[in-house]
């Protein structure tokens, strides 16, 4: 076996196929748009490029067909909370079932790391943002992966924990129906709320993408910037996205709360992509979006998924989420428009998200690790990621 950069056209496409080989007798997986995946190595598409850089490479056997990958990558905004070294990361991981094939391709990244400064190395993740490509998936393989999501045979958590990767963190996804009522407390604090003046509910209009890009850059940099865990993000960047999302996004499903029309609270949702990309073999050119725009009108799609959530930290404790939320429910609830809903994935670093998520009354529908691996073995290093501090 060897190991091989990817350098050229013709070992990008199979730096994308190792993950179809690997996948495709589940018949729960989903293939990624190729050009999504492709888009993260290109400097000219992938901002991440201004704070790191990334290498990839593919592992192929004595016949020369491809039966593994794997992408290592510096990037100087990584930082994580209780961290005092200097932390790369992987991501895109495939291989077949053998340890010392995944050996190799976990040696090939270190090697390269090491080369670069680096003193530990996490994965899987995403050289980008953690909305993407993050994690191994340990539980929930039955499930169809959602838009973004890793997908990846049962087997991978030995192939990581044999070379000596250690659990920093578990990701939680949780998931309901639509239509099961919310409890008792929703009810309270939305009259609560509702009785009080200034306070207030609304879904977003299209039209004023705008004015609603400044109002979620507003309430998730005081909500989540402030931890350390994000940077900070701009007007610029929300309108951008959101105009990405437009020909998909669901103006019913994406909410905010004010008080005297200052945002203090956000519930973005939106319809699982990959219910539509799943027809599409991980293409998306012109006829594939003509399809999804006919899909949308149709209401092919069925599946809701989180995209954020976050309070303004004074009006944490008030219930604004649950008058948020219970307003959000008056109108999607019992129309027929979604059947489930599952949220975005939150760390077990993350308690107060995982209990607004039990609350609601999701279930726990897959569980993906984050691994670390520090290279210096001989000192005793490792600590699981610290829990947010509500404080800070």
């Amino acid at each position: 076996m060897q190991v091989i950069e990817v350098t050229n056209t013709s070992l990008a496409k199979d730096f994308i196929s190792v993950n179809v080989l690997m996948n495709q007798s589940n018949p729960a997986y989903i293939r990624p748009l190729d050009n999504e995946i492709s888009d993260v190595f290109d400097p000219t598409k992938n901002k991440h490029f201004k704070h790191g850089e990334i290498k990839r490479w593919i592992l192929k056997d004595d016949q020369y067909k491809p039966v593994g990958r794997i992408a290592a990558f510096t990037h100087d905004k990584y930082i994580n909370k209780g961290t005092d070294f200097k932390t790369g990361g992987i991501g895109f991981f495939d291989c077949i079932n053998d340890q010392d094939a995944a050996n190799l391709l976990f040696n090939t990244s270190r090697e390269w790391l090491e080369s670069k400064g680096m003193e530990a190395m996490d994965g899987p993740i995403n050289f980008g943002d953690r909305d993407k490509w993050w994690g191994l998936l340990v539980e929930g393989f039955d499930r169809n992966p959602l838009y973004g999501m890793p997908f990846n045979p049962p087997y991978y958590y030995s192939l990581f924990e044999g070379y000596g990767f250690q659990n920093y963190y578990n990701q939680y996804y949780y998931y309901m129906n639509v239509d099961d009522p919310l409890s008792e407390r929703f009810t309270e604090r939305h009259a609560k709320f509702k009785s009080k003046p200034g306070y207030e509910a609304r879904h977003i209009s299209i039209k004023y993408l705008e004015k609603h890009a400044e109002e979620f850059a507003t309430v998730y940099n005081a909500a989540w910037a402030q931890h350390g865990e994000a940077k900070e993000i701009t007007k610029e960047q929300v309108l951008k996205l959101f105009k990405k999302m437009k020909p998909i996004m669901d103006e019913r499903m994406v909410w905010f709360a004010y008080y005297k029309e200052e945002p203090i609270a956000m519930f973005i949702n939106i319809p699982d992509l990959n219910q539509y990309f799943k027809y599409f073999n991980g293409r998306f050119g012109f006829i594939e979006k003509l399809r999804l725009l006919w899909m949308k009108k149709k209401g092919v799609c069925k599946k809701l998924t989180g995209l954020a959530f976050g309070v303004v930290p004074k009006y944490q404790a008030l219930g604004i989420d649950s008058f948020m939320i219970k307003e959000c429910a008056l109108l999607v609830q019992n129309k027929g428009w979604y059947e489930t809903y599952e949220m975005g994935w939150a760390g077990d670093w993350n308690p107060k998200m995982l209990n607004i998520y039990k609350s609601l009354g999701g279930h726990q529908s897959r569980r993906l690790i984050t691994y670390r691996y520090i290279f210096d073995t001989n000192k005793n290093l490792f600590e699981r990621h610290p829990q947010l501090d509500y404080k800070a």
